[in-house]
């Protein structure tokens, strides 16, 4: 377990160098860490490339890698998504609005294999969230970018959609809601990558909690941030367990036999089979 100063959210591990990055929203940075360095800074800013305040957590959240091996961002401050090279060079846009209206602040992020990029859209980067006067999209939306740029609004009626994965086979995608009806949803996907309609896969509600980020393993096991944990639900909607950190916990990350966890101000690890 180590500790910084500061609120820590999306987690990647980089396997073929053995480190791991995790996102500060509060502080703009990417930060990285491994057993021989500890933690450094890794991309400043991450975020936002404005002048002067714009919110608490302008900077990334979301992080995954591509197909082509890149670093994929949800920006919150910059209201976009982007990729970069690993080993130099700088950020370019993948999206940065939808219909011509700019995002509210993107959250989390996966891939289908077919290289489309799924993706959140909550309030919680903007200065005043949902009553902020920057806000240009109506809805918290859900949107799928296809290989050619297009990028298409799947899910309108969540009130503040956040993590979001496929499972093992990519036949469902899960996607968590952190409001007053916290649940983890479900939906079918077909083979060309579009959604069908959704179901209550996980009611948060009944533990009196939110999921937050979602990672998922060869089983079909969720592991969700959500209050001072990790909670494990199974591929048929079964709590199984929990993670206690004792400290409100983000996301999550698997990464050569550890379960590498974001929770408060502390990065942890956790031995897993």
């Amino acid at each position: 377990m180590e500790k910084i100063l500061f609120g820590l959210k999306g987690r990647l591990w980089i396997e073929q160098d053995h480190y791991l990055l995790f996102s500060d929203p509060r502080q703009n940075t990417i930060f990285s860490w491994d057993d021989k360095n500890g933690i450094r800074e890794f991309l400043k800013p991450s975020g936002y490339t404005g002048y002067g305040f714009y919110s608490p957590e302008p900077g990334s959240n979301g992080l995954i890698l591509n197909k082509k091996g890149e670093l994929v961002m949800t920006e919150q401050g910059d209201r976009r998504i982007s990729r970069m090279p690993l080993n130099g060079g700088g950020k370019r846009t993948i999206t940065d609005n939808w219909q011509g209206k700019r995002f509210n602040s993107p959250n989390d992020i996966c891939q289908h294999s077919s290289e489309a990029y799924y993706f959140t859209d909550p309030p919680y980067g903007l200065n005043k969230q949902e009553n902020d006067s920057l806000r240009e999209t109506k809805e918290f939306g859900v949107y799928r970018i296809d290989v050619d740029g297009k990028t298409t609004q799947i899910i309108s009626n969540l009130n503040h959609p956040n993590g979001i994965c496929f499972s093992p086979d990519e036949k469902t995608l899960y996607v968590s809601q952190t409001d007053a009806d916290a649940y983890i949803m479900s939906y079918p996907v077909d083979d060309k990558g579009e959604i069908g309609a959704g179901k209550i896969f996980f009611d948060m509600r009944k533990y009196n909690t939110a999921a937050d980020g979602m990672k998922i393993d060869t089983s079909g096991n969720i592991y969700t941030g959500a209050g001072n944990g990790i909670m494990v639900i199974s591929a048929k909607g079964k709590l199984l367990g929990k993670i206690e950190t004792g400290v409100p916990t983000s996301n999550c990350a698997f990464g050569e036999g550890y379960l590498y966890i974001t929770a408060g101000s502390y990065v942890c690890r956790i031995k897993v089979k």
